[in-house]
């Protein structure tokens, strides 16, 4: 049984322009969700998650291991736990990264698009997504192509918003006018962005603003480099310490370690984890709509969603997040 009372804490915001609300916290299934993973694990966070009030699940085509195994994952529970409350969820998914051999298998023409929401559907047991994006552009096929097909996709009721992932600003304008142009327009723009990657900041935020478009921001913990779990080496368990992860024990530089410690300082002081104080600050920003979070376990899930009660940025907080980033 899901929880009654879980919207009485979470935040909805509106999406850009657009009628929908979505949680502050949103549940990414990129990891810990494929068919290498514990089902009872991933039911679980699920399952917490919803009652929580999480109800954006936000998935791609590619996501496992393997490829195409998280939406399975998730069309199971879908089946056994959440699909009586399927219009008070948000699913996502997407496509532009490899998924099958051949010439059709990735990128962004309309038949790679199509096929492959189709095949996404059925892993998932579901008749439409909520929203579905392409994930990359596709630098020899025709934008006016491949926002063809997610207009195509969305009058065909297989999903009822369009959006776009890791676009920069130039093409995040001629992709929104196109689709303006065929009266399905851009929902929402997923891009990666966190205290180590900050490209958004340089354009693409206030492309969005002024386009309308909704910003769910992913890996804003840096997958976990920004957590207090890398302080004392890499646990075997962690995202550095798996053989299929994508933070590589390389990208963990004493450099880097440094300035995690001192920004771990800050976040205690303000009374919180590393984690909250790393999503907070995403949030900071009033074009990003939600958080795209990551977890391995409940209590990672419980912890990033606890972020949204922290205290609002003092201007020295900031001040000094920013001297420790730029130093």
């Amino acid at each position: 049984m899901v929880s009654e009372s879980r919207y009485g804490s979470m935040e909805y915001v509106r999406c850009g322009r657009s009628g929908l609300k979505l949680p502050r916290i949103s549940l990414g299934l990129w990891h810990n969700f494929g068919g290498v993973d514990s089902y009872e694990n991933c039911r679980t966070m699920a399952l917490e998650a919803f009652d929580l009030g999480v109800t954006h699940f936000d998935l791609a085509n590619n996501y496992g291991p393997p490829p195409g195994s998280a939406e399975s994952t998730f069309g199971r529970i879908l089946k056994q736990d959440l699909g009586s409350y399927r219009d008070e969820l948000v699913i996502s998914t997407k496509a532009g990264y490899l998924m099958w051999p051949g010439p059709y298998g990735e990128w962004g023409s309309r038949k790679y698009l199509i096929a492959s929401l189709d095949q996404s559907l059925k892993r998932m047991g579901l008749e439409y997504v909520d929203i579905f994006y392409s994930h990359r552009p596709d630098p020899e096929t025709p934008l006016e192509e491949t926002m063809g097909a997610l207009d195509q996709i969305v009058r065909n009721g297989k999903a009822i918003y369009a959006g776009i992932s890791s676009y920069k600003p130039d093409e995040t304008r001629r992709a929104a006018h196109i689709l303006r142009t065929l009266g399905t327009p851009c929902l929402i723009h997923q891009p990666i962005y966190n205290m180590f990657n900050r490209w958004v900041e340089e354009g693409l935020l206030q492309t969005l603003q002024e386009e309308g478009i909704g910003c769910i921001v992913f890996s804003p913990l840096a997958q976990g480099l920004l957590t207090d779990r890398y302080l004392q080496g890499i646990p075997p368990d962690s995202r550095a310490g798996k053989p299929h992860g994508f933070l590589r024990p390389s990208a963990i530089t004493e450099e880097k370690l440094a300035k995690v410690r001192r920004l771990n300082g800050i976040a205690l002081r303000r009374a919180q984890s590393l984690a909250q104080m790393a999503i907070a600050w995403v949030l900071r920003q009033p074009t990003v709509t939600s958080a795209l979070i990551g977890a391995s376990n409940v209590h990672q899930l419980q912890d990033s969603v606890n972020a949204l009660k922290s205290p609002s940025f003092s201007k020295r907080e900031l001040e000094e997040i920013e001297g420790v980033l730029r130093g």
